[in-house]
């Protein structure tokens, strides 16, 4: 039987975290740690994934896909944040460090999770 609950809490945990550091580098949640661009692109992979989780939720048949596309996009973003960390460009404290490591973690097991219940689901 298919069973979308592991993906979805996923998805959900992924979202918080792109959330709250789009809000810690807003200077929201914690000052200090503001920059313009990182607040820019979490926040924009955040609502990816606010999006996705709303797709899931409306369209139950298609959520492993939905699940898989808005993680691979997630991931995308997650790997030119991890570069320009690594080039120089982008926030060089070490929560911003511990955080792309944390999300090189978290989302390929949410992928992962995704493609069982997309196998799943083909399998009828």
């Amino acid at each position: 039987m298919y069973d979308r609950t592991q993906h979805l809490l996923f998805l959900l945990v992924e979202t918080a975290l792109f959330v709250a550091a789009s809000l810690v580098h807003a200077g929201i949640l914690v000052s200090g740690f503001e920059h313009a661009r990182a607040m820019v692109a979490e926040g924009v992979i955040g609502a990816v994934l606010a999006v996705g989780v709303l797709a899931c939720l409306i369209r139950p048949g298609h959520a492993a896909v939905v699940a898989l596309s808005v993680q691979f996009f997630a991931l995308l973003g997650t790997l030119v944040g991890a570069f320009t960390i690594s080039v120089g460009v982008g926030p060089q404290t070490r929560g911003d460090i511990a955080f792309h490591a944390l999300l090189l973690l978290v989302l390929p097991a949410g992928i992962f999770a995704a493609w069982k219940a997309w196998r799943q689901r083909r399998a009828g």
